[in-house]
């Protein structure tokens, strides 16, 4: 006899509680089409649409077969957790470069993501989301830009000095940071609003620190000043870039700490110290008058020909921490990994991913669910 509530029972009880969007959910993130998941599942791609929409239920062996061919437990098509608002549009860089089944699956890894978050909330309290309000005018110029980054800055409470850690800092406020796994290895940094909280993406393609900063910096830019703006436009983008230049290096500080002349090792110390890239500070020097035409393009030059990593390399990128910690925190309350995979209806090894990561490397060692 087969006890009440046993595995087997698992399909049924699913497809009862069966929920539309965790289907779509699963295949995004496995990057399936419709017809090429209905193929391997044995019903038609109007069938799989029809699931989607909700106008029907799989029955409990084809959402067995749907489970398995997504590669997903059963119960994370009924786990109990409906899409969650996403205010505005997410900001990708890389659209011209990236397919949109590459961008709805890094999507879709950030709404796993979000799952694994609404569970540890249920149990510990993560940082308040703290993010000032910074007004930037419509047509906004060069010194709306320099305004609204000093702003920013006061607000977070850095005065004129260097940001020590500028990922920590958007976590200490709240937003939630992760590395976006390989499977999206063509996306680049992007930014999208999941319930309440931000989430910044950053690539793990670009494993260098100054390089780092500047992502996060940029889409701090987006989730401060675009919030409600289209995405995909490069006077955006070009507002971020300028945004997070100034966050990360004050006009007021760097102008009178540039050299007058192109010297490098002066260039390099001041890369230490503020943490961005030499190109960056040649820009803003060429930006600020300091460097004329010809000084700004043979340092360039100079620059390309030193090839990757540029010289002064400050290390590998800046690591999210978040995720991990909270994991602990959990563990230390006797609320391990494996029951908040359970919670979340999904696998270990894919909150094994998610937990990774949002944790550094000292941190992704001691994670092992």
């Amino acid at each position: 006899m087969r006890a009440a509530g046993s595995r087997d029972d698992a399909p049924a009880l699913a497809a009862a509680a069966f929920q539309p969007h965790a289907l779509t959910l699963a295949r995004r993130w496995r990057r399936m089409r419709k017809k090429d998941l209905a193929h391997q599942v044995g019903v038609s791609a109007a069938a799989v649409s029809q699931y989607e929409l909700g106008q029907s239920r799989p029955s409990p062996a084809v959402l067995s077969r749907l489970a398995l061919a997504l590669a997903m437990p059963v119960p994370f098509f009924a786990a109990g957790f409906s899409a969650p608002v996403m205010a505005g549009q997410p900001h990708f860089r890389s659209l011209r470069v990236t397919s949109q089944a590459e961008r709805d699956q890094a999507l879709a890894f950030g709404e796993i993501a979000w799952r694994v978050i609404d569970v540890m909330e249920q149990h510990l309290d993560l940082p308040e989301l703290r993010l000032p309000i910074v007004d930037l005018p419509e047509e906004g110029d060069g010194g709306d830009l320099q305004v609204a980054a000093l702003d920013a800055r006061c607000a977070f409470g850095l005065g004129d000095e260097p940001v020590p850690h500028m990922v920590r800092l958007l976590e200490s406020r709240g937003v939630v940071v992760l590395t976006l796994p390989d499977v999206s290895d063509k996306v680049d940094a992007f930014s999208h609003w999941y319930g309440v909280r931000p989430f910044v993406f950053t690539s793990p393609r670009k494993n260098d620190m100054a390089r780092s900063r500047m992502d996060a910096a940029h889409e701090l830019a987006h989730l401060l000043l675009h919030h409600d703006a289209e995405p995909g436009s490069q006077i955006l983008e070009r507002q971020a870039t300028a945004f997070g230049s100034e966050f990360l290096v004050p006009s007021s500080r760097l102008r009178d700490e540039l050299p007058g002349r192109l010297d490098f090792e002066r260039l390099q110390e001041l890369k230490s110290r503020w943490g961005v890239s030499l190109r960056a500070l040649v820009y803003r020097g060429h930006e600020m008058g300091v460097y004329r035409d010809h000084t700004y393009r043979r340092a360039m030059t100079m620059l390309t020909d030193c090839g990757y990593p540029e010289p002064g390399d400050l290390g590998p990128r800046e690591q999210p921490a978040l995720l991990g910690r909270a994991a602990q925190l959990l563990a230390d309350q006797q609320y391990s990994a494996a029951a908040v995979a359970h919670q979340a209806g999904m696998s270990t090894e894919l909150l094994q991913l998610v937990l990774t990561a949002g944790s550094d490397r000292i941190e992704q060692t001691a994670l092992q669910v």
